[in-house]
C-alpha cells in the first residue's frame, strides 16, 4: 500500500522511544529521581492502551509510508515503512517488553541510571525499526541501529561475567551482520533487472 494517510502514525510509533531518550538528554544527573530508582515511585498511572488492526487475512502491508529516494540504483534511499497482521504483533510483543524491561529495572538499576534508559530507549527504536522496515537497507541500518545499545547495555549493567558476554555478543552479531549485508547485496545483484 503505497499511498498512506496525512498523518504519519508509523512514523510516531517508531520514534517515540527516540523522543523520550533525546529528553533524557536534558536531565540532569543530579534528579535521576525524575527517571527511576526511587522504590516508592510508579514509572506511570495506571492506562489502558487499545490498538485496531485490519483483517490478517491478506498478506499486504496493511498500513505503509512511503518516501522514496533514487529509483533502481544501489544507494536507493527508500523510508519505507509497513506493517501486516504478524509484524502488528511483534510490534506490540516488542512495545509491552518494553515497558516491561523498565518497570523491572525501575528499582534494580541504580548507577549510571540516566544513561541506562537513554540506551534502552534507543533499542527499542531499533527493534520496532526492525519489524517495521520492508526496504532491505533501511532494515538492515534499524539492525545495526538495535545492536550498538545493547552491547553497552550488557558490557555496563550485565551480571559478573559482563565483558566477556559483550565481546561475544559483538563478534557474533559482527558475523551475523556481516552476513546479512553479503545476503541483501546478492538479492539485489540477482533481482536488479
Amino acid at each position: 500500500m503505497d499511498n498512506a494517510a496525512n498523518f504519519p502514525l508509523l512514523t510516531l510509533i517508531l520514534f517515540t522511544p527516540t523522543v523520550g531518550a533525546v529528553l533524557l538528554l536534558f536531565v540532569n544527573k543530579r534528579q535521576e529521581d525524575l527517571i527511576g530508582g526511587s522504590p516508592t515511585s510508579s514509572p506511570w498511572p495506571a492506562s489502558s492502551c487499545r490498538c485496531r488492526c485490519g483483517s490478517g487475512t491478506t498478506r499486504r502491508a496493511q498500513m505503509a509510508v512511503r518516501r522514496a529516494g533514487p529509483v533502481d540504483t544501489i544507494d536507493r534511499r527508500d523510508y519505507f515503512l509497513g506493517v501486516d497482521g504478524f509484524s502488528v504483533l511483534l510490534i506490540l510483543l516488542t512495545t509491552l517488553m518494553g515497558c516491561l524491561a523498565i518497570l523491572s529495572s525501575w528499582t534494580a538499576i541504580t548507577e549510571r541510571v540516566k544513561e541506562y534508559y537513554i540506551l534502552l530507549l534507543v533499542l527499542q527504536t531499533g527493534m520496532l525499526g526492525a519489524f517495521m522496515a520492508l526496504d532491505f537497507l533501511l532494515f538492515f541500518l534499524f539492525w545495526e541501529v538495535m545492536l550498538v545499545p545493547m552491547y553497552f547495555l550488557i558490557g555496563v549493567w550485565g551480571s559478573d561475567r559482563r565483558l566477556y558476554s559483550a565481546i561475544k555478543f559483538f563478534l557474533y552479531t559482527l558475523v551475523g551482520s556481516v552476513v546479512m549485508l553479503l545476503g541483501i547485496l546478492a538479492l539485489y545483484f540477482y533481482n536488479h533487472t
